[in-house]
């Protein structure tokens, strides 16, 4: 793997190589509790996910889980509604799930408290216990990730998604259900994923040449998308753009050309499978490259891929982000960055 010279090999790439026994903590510990998200949750017509740069797009997931497999309305929040506006309203039959590492990001905190004043029952997903967020919840939910060193995200986003998961079950069949077995494999899987040789070098060479790129998935696989590109912009300082691949036909696949390539995220299987290979041929077809992440079929459709994982649907960004986080952390060392550290950010970020 490309590294920067006279360096140790980083943080992240250790933190990425823990997320199987991570989400498997995290599962572990969370879904015996699924039936409390039963009682908490009976009545709730829609959950309402609250979180800012990674855990707004692990909310993102959110809001596919219980709109495709509950069957009730997710939305996303918008904190400054509560925290700038102090708008009122009735949040009666809402689920309020607010998600953050520390726990102690205000504005999330503030934004959950709003909602449970407003009449939603709450939820906090975070990695610290006693924290702030965990406090301010009626069930506070806490990821297994350990101690995350490197600013960049990886363990964190994992175990949200587990963590949103088990609130998913809990809204249905709870913890005997079909989808709790295949939650409980699913750390499995990432430990296969992650031992299953990838060929980076292409990849992150091409790569090192550009400005941007764009990031496509649609349903389940956005939100491994908008992180994907989250994490080239942070780590790397590309110009990521992150879009469903829908949006992306609405006029912005202009942007990409023989500068700007594209990768398309995608499940192995699905309604969204089909027109992600679709995409993935129309970028070649315009003469730029196309970058996949995913199964065989859309590997066949792309200029190169990234190996995705054997997960159903509703669980394949637990894997579809692996292979990109190992991409950017190659890359950022390639491009002479400390994927550790990049400049401006710290692990935790306050918002007004």
């Amino acid at each position: 793997m490309p590294t920067v010279p006279g360096t140790e090999p980083s943080q992240m790439r250790a933190e990425i190589a823990q997320q199987p026994a991570a989400v498997a903590r995290t599962v572990d510990a969370l879904l015996p509790r699924s039936a409390e998200v039963t009682a908490l949750a009976a009545g709730a017509r829609q959950v309402l996910l609250i979180g800012r740069g990674t855990s707004d797009n692990a909310a993102v997931y959110g809001s596919y889980l219980v709109q495709v497999c509950n069957g009730r309305l997710g939305t996303l929040a918008s904190p400054s509604v509560a925290t700038s506006y102090r708008a009122r309203m009735d949040l009666s039959g809402v689920l309020g799930v607010a998600l953050s590492q520390s726990g102690r990001t205000e504005e999330i905190v503030e934004t959950l408290e709003w909602a449970g004043d407003c009449g939603a029952r709450t939820v906090a997903v975070t990695n610290a216990a006693g924290s702030p967020l965990a406090e301010a919840a009626e069930i506070a939910f806490i990821t297994e990730a350990g101690t995350e060193r490197a600013v960049p995200a990886t363990k964190t986003f994992t175990t949200q998604l587990a963590a949103l998961a088990v609130i998913s079950i809990g809204l249905d069949a709870g913890p005997g259900s079909e989808r709790a077995d295949e939650l409980r494999r699913a750390p499995e899987e990432l430990d296969r994923l992650l031992s299953v040789p990838m060929d980076l070098e292409p990849l992150v060479a091409e790569l090192a040449d550009v400005q941007g790129v764009v990031i496509s998935g649609r349903g389940f696989a956005y939100s491994a998308a908008l992180e994907l590109a989250l994490k080239l912009k942070e780590a790397c300082y590309l110009h990521a753009m992150g879009l469903s691949y829908a949006d992306l036909l609405h006029g912005p696949i202009a942007v990409v050309d023989g500068g700007t390539p594209a990768f398309v995220l995608a499940a192995d299987g699905g309604p969204a499978l089909d027109g992600s290979v679709a995409l993935a041929r129309r970028v070649v077809g315009a003469g730029a490259r196309a970058y996949g992440i995913g199964p065989a079929a859309l590997a066949e459709a792309c200029s190169r891929a990234l190996p995705g994982p054997r997960l159903s649907e509703w669980l394949s960004p637990l894997g579809l982000i692996v292979p990109g986080q190992l991409l950017v952390e190659s890359l950022a060392r390639r491009l002479g960055i400390d994927p550790d550290s990049p400049r401006g950010l710290t692990k935790v970020t306050q918002t007004d």
